[in-house]
């Protein structure tokens, strides 16, 4: 981890600290560490899901009430 530069204050409800700092010790990596996997794990999900919406983009819309029509006609509802 000696590659952060920056420094951050992050607050956590009690039982949450609790829970991190024991996954850390029994993972043997640092609360920082573990904090900083996750939010580059939340990052890489929005990159994927802005790379689906791109892929995407050119689909028609469909409108909630149409598709439960189309669900009625098919038998599914």
């Amino acid at each position: 981890m000696s590659n952060l530069s920056k420094r951050s204050i992050v607050y956590f409800e009690p039982d949450i600290l609790k829970a991190l700092k024991m996954r850390a010790a029994s993972s043997d990596v640092s609360v920082s560490e573990l904090i900083d996997e996750a939010v580059r794990l939340l990052i890489g999900e929005d990159q994927e899901d802005l790379a689906a919406i791109s892929e995407r983009v050119n689909e028609p819309e469909v409108s909630y009430k149409d598709f439960q029509s189309e669900l009625k006609i098919i038998g599914k509802l």
